[in-house]
């Protein structure tokens, strides 16, 4: 027996945080031990999930649930540590005497949308195999309406915010994190929408927006957008000083070094902050992350790897980054929004919230990505850009029928805080993001 070789799995995460409709924990952990990627794909909802059979090891998540995991190992074999964050695995280690092993780059995290398969079979133990199960068809619908197809992506995130609304998020105040923009916007209006249809009182919802110093754009905009819908009276701005924003805080939180996710993470950080010093008691947040994701609102000319050919061409680019079996891959990271969903996971997690991305779920994501860009555009950048305001607006008032404000498009960062005061705080490159996240482990 001493000679056995055995390999052990140490699961930190933590199941209830998953939001699962249509079955158990239990028996979505079962589907992905099966691993059968069209069962999988049935799970409804936002989920990471774990299996182990002998020394086969399956994970599963969404966007919305990130998860890390890292091999130790102990004379008597290799043991897979799994986690929502990377601290969370050092600080094991470091409890069992192994942290001589460790190195954040050697962690791994958990692609989005794929069953990561790891089998410990010693000493090394092979590369993850990744099996999609969730595989969009591109551009299946037909006709270039965007009211039809406003009405389909929205009904389908309307139909989201109801059931999150039904069985998670059953009593007490919602928020939304609301800048005003496309995103926030329909989400706020159909979650005000969905509350009413399900009987419930509309005082349970508030928009949440940052003001940093009394600045940014954001507040004057989110004024205008909820007083032209008649509904101002929901509006509740959140001002904090500039001495409240914290990069190296926000780097330590998020743990990557993405300027602008971190930039984003600052933001939020600062905007939750301020929620949690007025209400200590609130739970449940809603936002529009994942909103330009889907259709594919970025400034490609900020970007000097992407063309529109490559946006345009490639399934879920932004959500998924260039793809596991790319050799841009990070072995480190997953990539697009799969990785960058930390920016709000972890900051809402930090500070005690439960959190809510409708635009990330894969029955909204399939809806995107079935849209025919390419007839629909043209490959003109302009024309791509002024969908998404026509589709989303479309549809929003197909679902609520309400006139949504379109505003021009501004990054969440940007909008909080005055030009003057967002380049005094911020590095202006990335090697500053970097080094301070390396040093947490110095």
């Amino acid at each position: 027996m001493n000679n056995h070789y055995v390999s052990n799995v140490t699961d930190l995460t933590n199941p209830e945080k998953n939001v699962i409709y249509n079955m158990t924990h239990e028996e979505a952990v079962n589907i992905v031990k099966a691993g059968d990627v069209n069962a999988v794909r049935t799970i409804d909802g936002q989920f990471s999930l774990v299996s182990v059979e002998g020394k086969t090891i399956r994970m599963a998540r969404s966007i919305g649930r990130p998860i890390r995991y890292f091999i130790a190992k102990r004379p008597g074999g290799p043991e897979l540590v799994i986690a929502e964050r990377i601290d969370v695995i050092y600080n094991y280690l470091k409890k069992e005497g192994l942290d001589h092993q460790f190195h954040p780059s050697y962690t791994r995290m958990a692609p989005a949308h794929y069953i990561t398969k790891i089998e410990l079979l010693g000493c090394p133990d092979p590369n993850p195999v990744y099996e999609r199960f969730f595989d969009p068809e591109r551009n299946r619908f037909s006709g270039y309406d965007p009211e039809s197809i406003g009405e389909k992506y929205i009904r389908t995130l309307y139909n989201e915010i109801k059931k999150w609304l039904k069985f998670r998020a059953k009593s007490g105040p919602v928020g939304v994190t609301f800048s005003a923009g496309i995103d926030s916007g329909s989400v706020f209006l159909l979650t005000y929408h969905a509350l009413r249809e399900l009987g419930e009182s509309p005082s349970r919802l508030k928009a949440f927006t940052l003001s940093i110093d009394g600045d940014g754009a954001d507040l004057l905009q989110a004024r205008k957008f909820l007083e032209a819908v008649n509904l101002g009276l929901f509006l509740e701005p959140v001002e904090v000083d500039y001495s409240s924003l914290d990069w190296k805080k926000a780097v330590k939180v998020v743990e990557d070094y993405k300027a602008l996710d971190i930039q984003s993470a600052t933001m939020n950080l600062a905007l939750l902050q301020g929620i949690r010093s007025c209400y200590p008691d609130w739970k449940y947040l809603i936002d529009g992350d994942g909103g330009d994701e889907n259709l594919k609102d970025y400034p490609i000319e900020e970007n000097p790897e992407l063309t529109i050919k490559s946006v345009l061409n490639n399934l879920m680019l932004y959500h998924e980054g260039w793809g596991v079996e790319s050799i841009k891959h990070s072995l480190t990271y997953s990539g697009g929004l799969s990785r960058g969903y930390m920016r709000t996971f972890a900051t809402g997690d930090l500070m005690g919230f439960e959190g809510f991305s409708p635009y990330t779920l894969p029955n909204v994501i399939e809806i995107s990505e079935g849209i025919p860009y390419i007839d629909m555009t043209n490959w003109d950048h302009e024309k791509l850009y002024e969908l998404k305001g026509k589709v989303v607006s479309a549809g929003v008032k197909a679902i609520t029928g309400i006139e949504m404000p379109v505003f021009q498009k501004r990054r969440f960062q940007h909008g909080a805080a005055s030009d003057r005061n967002f380049n005094k705080h911020f590095p202006e490159k990335e090697i500053a993001y970097r080094k301070e996240f390396l040093s947490s482990y110095e």
